[in-house]
């Protein structure tokens, strides 16, 4: 790599680390689930396990340990027996719920434009794979 672009390069890797590893941790699949789930207001961990398909018991433990470590999930300890533990959202995750809600509302209103571009690019693929000249992507 030539000195200019090892300059840029770095410039890049320290502004986009930051954003990847937060990306990492909440725009994770069940991550999501879990504040979507939380924005109803205190939710217990058998409902989050109930309203979330699919999710183990281990795999929730870990992602709401890792919310709460990162200050998207308050986690409350009422002294009762047995004990009583509720998960709410930090004004950070509520936030963040606005922001998954826009997310989810552009994905709601390009989901047909996706799926056609998909379907063309393979079209386009399987083309190219039989050995005949194909529309490229994108090129009409």
């Amino acid at each position: 790599m030539s000195r200019s672009n090892t300059h840029v390069s770095q410039e890049v890797t320290a502004q986009a680390c930051p954003l990847v590893e937060v990306i990492d941790h909440v725009a994770g699949k069940w991550s999501i689930s879990i504040l979507v789930a939380a924005a109803r207001g205190p939710v217990r961990f058998t409902e989050l396990e109930r309203s979330i398909e699919g999710i183990s018991r281990r795999m929730l433990t870990l992602n709401l340990r890792r919310l709460e470590r990162d200050g998207l999930l308050t986690r409350t300890v009422h002294p009762t027996v047995p004990p009583k533990v509720e998960y709410s959202l930090t004004a950070m995750a509520r936030e963040l719920h606005s922001y998954l809600t826009g997310l989810v509302e552009w994905a709601e209103r390009h989901r047909g434009s996706i799926a056609q571009a998909r379907t063309a690019y393979d079209l386009a693929a399987a083309t190219t794979q039989a050995g005949q000249p194909g529309p490229q992507p994108g090129v009409r």
